[in-house]
């Protein structure tokens, strides 16, 4: 390229291009990024107002706390799932880390009712943490494919789930008062389950955007290769992105018990779906390098809000699945539409340069 540019004597003018060429597709795909959260949030306006104006009982306090208690638990799974897929893997074991975890903190209740709740959100805490190792290590050290690492330990937790469990549950009566406030209580009128999804959500987000460990999320998903050359130890911060995965799961389950207060060996199971469809529908590209925190929320916020719509509306749940399914069918051919407008700008500056 040098060559060609001295050719014509006019060597001031190679660099502009140079560094279009280089910013235009992470330029096009922030604002991607963007559109696509202001069109989630029109689109998550429009579905409150559609479904209030239909049944106008859906703007009820009731359900709007319903809405926020179950979000509030998909969007912490769904931005754990975000850091991994941002490195072009995905965790489909979160669903069964959230099951075990749940009936763990059930159990240590069961034998020390008095048990400070602090310990018991570290203890399910500390259980994600052992069960994203184990996928970390089957992925950065063992290098399985993610896919197939954490479509293997959902089987292995939750078969152990079954095994420990062995039909029996944790019933609601089993838990102290203080631990079910975590789900009961209000701050504000905001349910205290939303406000401590919210500052983890946050605090997520801040170190995506500001950390360098966050920055490298990206380098990877974007380029394994040229972030190697950089200098990131990319299996390190694959290890850190599943281990933050299962954390969040862990937590998750500990907050799930005590948003239902029953719970048994098929707790969670499945959920890991609704995760995955949260995090694509909320602009976080499947092929890694790409999505917000905020995307991620936004996501999981349009499908709670559509599986409340359906039941007030009075609609079979059957049809909730097919349209997570077509949500995720729509959010992907647009990230592909996008991909090959990208590559066809770059090959049009790079004929005309």
């Amino acid at each position: 390229m040098m060559r060609h540019s001295s050719t014509h004597s006019a060597p001031v003018q190679a660099p502009p291009p140079a560094r279009r060429a280089v910013s235009s597709p992470r330029g096009l795909a922030a604002s991607l990024a963007k559109s696509r959260e202001t069109t989630l949030f029109i689109v998550l306006i429009l579905l409150i107002a559609g479904t209030a104006l239909a049944r106008p009982q859906f703007l009820n306090m009731q359900n709007l706390r319903d809405v926020l208690l179950n979000v509030s638990i998909i969007s912490l799974l769904t931005a754990g799932m975000t850091v991994v897929i941002l490195m072009r893997h995905i965790d489909l074991s979160v669903g069964s880390t959230v099951g075990i975890s749940a009936y763990a903190v059930g159990s240590l209740y069961v034998a020390f009712p008095h048990m400070p709740v602090i310990v018991a959100l570290a203890a399910g805490l500390a259980i994600g943490l052992v069960a994203g190792g184990i996928n970390a290590l089957l992925v950065a050290v063992g290098r399985v494919p993610s896919l197939v690492a954490t479509l293997s330990t959902l089987y292995i937790f939750r078969g152990a789930d079954y095994a420990w469990v062995h039909g029996g549950q944790i019933n609601a009566t089993s838990l102290p008062e203080a631990f079910s406030r975590l789900a009961t209580g209000t701050l504000f009128g905001i349910p205290t389950l939303a406000l401590i999804s919210l500052v983890v959500l946050l605090a997520l987000a801040l170190y995506l955007k500001q950390f360098r460990g966050g920055r490298e999320h990206y380098a990877i998903g974007s380029n394994p290769e040229a972030a190697r050359l950089a200098g990131v130890n990319v299996e390190r911060r694959v290890m850190a992105g599943f281990l933050l995965s299962g954390a969040i799961a862990g937590f998750a389950g500990a907050l799930w018990l005590a948003r239902f207060g029953t719970v048994d060996a098929s707790t969670a199971k499945g959920i890991e779906l609704q995760v995955v469809a949260a995090a694509v529908v909320g602009s976080v590209a499947i092929t890694g390098g790409v999505g917000t925190i905020l995307g991620a929320t936004l996501g999981a916020l349009v499908l709670g809000v559509i599986s409340i719509a359906l039941v007030v509306l009075h609609v079979s749940p059957f049809w909730e699945q097919a349209i997570e399914g077509a949500l995720i069918v729509a959010a992907i051919t647009a990230d592909t539409l996008l991909a090959r407008s990208v590559a066809k700008r770059m090959m049009r500056k790079r004929d005309h340069g």
